[in-house]
C-alpha cells in the first residue's frame, strides 16, 4: 500500500499531466518521459500517477458522461478543465480502483481541488462527486 504523500502527488501529477494532454491532444503515452524528466518524481508516485492517467484517458468519455448526469444547475461546458480534470480522476478512483474508498477519493479530490483550482471549486466537486457516489452511475465504470 502507497503512503498518503505518495498517492497525494501522484494526483497532482496525473492532473498536471492530464490538463497538458487537453492542451496538445497526443496520446497519453507520447509526453510522458519528457514529463517526468520535466517533474522529478519518485518511482511509486510514478507509477500510480501513470495508473491515473491511463485509466482516465482511456475512460474519459464514459467518466465525463457520468460526471454531466450529476451536474445540478451547470451545463457542461460551464466546467473548468481543471475541475472537470480532477472530477475524472476522482470518479475513476471511486470506481477502477480497488484500496481506495469513495469517500478518501473524494476528500484527495477536493484537497488536490484547492490547490490547483478557484475558491469555490471544492464546493462544487465535493457535490458532484458525492452525487455520483450516491448513486449506482459508479458501479458501471471500469
Amino acid at each position: 500500500m502507497l503512503a498518503h504523500q505518495t498517492k497525494r502527488r501522484a494526483r497532482e501529477r496525473a492532473l498536471e499531466y492530464l490538463f497538458g494532454l487537453e492542451a496538445t491532444g497526443y496520446e497519453w503515452e507520447d509526453g510522458l518521459a519528457v514529463f517526468w524528466e520535466t517533474f522529478s518524481t519518485n518511482e511509486k508516485a510514478r507509477a500510480y500517477a501513470e495508473l491515473l492517467i491511463e485509466g482516465v484517458y482511456a475512460q474519459r468519455e464514459d467518466l465525463d458522461a457520468q460526471i454531466d448526469s450529476a451536474l445540478k444547475g451547470w451545463s457542461p461546458a460551464r466546467v473548468g478543465r481543471v475541475e472537470r480534470i480532477i472530477l475524472r480522476i476522482g470518479l475513476y478512483e471511486m470506481t477502477s480502483v480497488e484500496d481506495v474508498p469513495p469517500k478518501v477519493a473524494i476528500n484527495e479530490a477536493i484537497e488536490v481541488t484547492k490547490l490547483y483550482a478557484m475558491d469555490e471549486s471544492p464546493k462544487f466537486v465535493n457535490g458532484v462527486l458525492n452525487r455520483l457516489k450516491d448513486s449506482d452511475l459508479h458501479e458501471s465504470a471500469g
